[in-house]
């Protein structure tokens, strides 16, 4: 198997996933991936594609992430990784889609309007 590129997105970040098969070595900007995401939390939304799929310590990972902040960050490795396990093996798809793996969250920050303080907040009204 040689190296399988997948791109995962959420919010602002923007994850690329270079996945091959190995020891189970997560790098994550160059860095291992428990420095990067320190919390608990975090490490469990990277790993959580691995937990349902049986696939724990079989993969290198290779992991760019760039923009947003460290939840959507993880959350846009995590879906990169669910591709990637997609593309290795198509029947990894029937565990990872009814936990909401392979769907890109469409939710984002709304623009700020003119005239307004805020996306929805407005500035405050004197009648007098």
């Amino acid at each position: 198997m040689d190296k399988i590129h997948t791109i995962g997105r959420r919010k602002t970040s923007i994850a690329r996933v270079f996945i091959n098969e190995g020891k189970g070595i997560m790098t994550v900007n160059k860095k291992n991936y428990t420095d990067y995401f320190p919390t608990a939390t975090l490490q469990y939304k990277i790993k959580q594609p691995f937990v349902l799929t049986n696939t724990e310590g079989s993969y290198d990972l290779n992991v760019t992430v760039k923009g947003g902040g460290t939840n959507g960050q993880a959350e846009a490795v995590r879906l990169a990784i669910s591709r990637a396990l997609c593309k290795i093996n198509s029947d990894f798809r029937a565990e990872l889609k009814p936990e909401g793996l392979l769907t890109r969250d469409p939710r984002m920050v709304e623009r700020k309007k003119f005239g307004q303080k805020k996306a929805r907040k407005k500035f405050q009204f004197s009648k007098r």
